[in-house]
């Protein structure tokens, strides 16, 4: 069995807006990747964008200062 690990989950209301995360993690180098928006979480959209908990503190002012839009930010055991 596969060991869980921490990630924080950013959800979003829309799918514009998911996509939008993705393209802009992208090109200013910011880890993760956008998953199914798991089952603990409701959100609008069915995409979140999964990040280790312990890159989200350095990425977290990055994402802020590019103005990026996200509906909440949850960790989760995955």
């Amino acid at each position: 069995m596969r060991e869980k690990k921490k990630y924080v989950i950013l959800s979003f209301h829309t799918t514009t807006e998911a996509m939008s995360f993705e393209k802009q993690c992208m090109s200013n180098e910011i880890p993760g990747r956008l998953i199914p928006i798991p089952r603990e979480i409701t959100a609008g959209c069915g995409l979140a964008w999964r990040i280790g908990a312990e890159e989200y503190p350095d990425c977290r002012q990055k994402i802020q200062d590019l103005q990026m839009k996200y509906q909440d930010a949850v960790e989760l055991l995955l």
